[in-house]
């Protein structure tokens, strides 16, 4: 006995609709990466020190058994991403490719001047804030970077990023 099937052409619509269900839901978990524009080097820098939130500030700390003072954390986080870079902040902004405080991005450095010889770093996180190790609260957070002190004390920019 042969069954014989007929086509109308609300199978074959349903069908096809069917397979482009099927397509576009691959092609959704084959997608790598962020969805947010960062490379995979920035995104992993950020997601590097923002997993160490909270952990304690320690001056010449390096890592986060021990705790963090602001350049162990940027030295930290470049180096679990791939990146080398100098240890000290001041050494950092003095090796790192300058970036104009208008185009910062995510990943990208930035240095304060805090005292006649105090130097202090953090990492942008957005276009707006940064992650870093700071003494006035014993750990590391973020902060917003548009305020009185950090715009008083800013002196610039960098990457070791492309």
């Amino acid at each position: 006995m042969k069954i014989r099937t007929t086509s109308t052409p609300l199978s074959r619509l349903t069908l096809i609709l069917v397979a482009l269900l099927v397509l576009t839901t691959l092609a959704g978990c084959a997608s790598r990466g962020r969805d947010d524009g960062l490379s995979a080097r920035r995104a992993e820098l950020v997601d590097k020190s923002l997993a160490q939130i909270g952990t304690r500030y320690l001056y010449g700390g390096k890592s986060p058994a021990e705790g963090f003072d602001c350049s162990g954390l940027t030295h930290y986080a470049h180096h679990q991403a791939g990146l080398a870079i100098p240890r000290t902040a001041a050494a950092q902004q003095r090796a790192a490719k300058p970036v104009p405080r208008s185009r910062l991005q995510p990943g990208d450095m930035v240095f304060f001047k805090t005292g006649p010889n105090a130097y202090h770093v953090g990492l942008m996180i957005d276009k707006e804030r940064f992650v870093h190790a700071s003494t006035s609260r014993s750990r590391v957070r973020i902060d917003h970077l548009d305020t009185p002190y950090w715009n008083r004390h800013y002196i610039g920019a960098g990457t070791y990023l492309r």
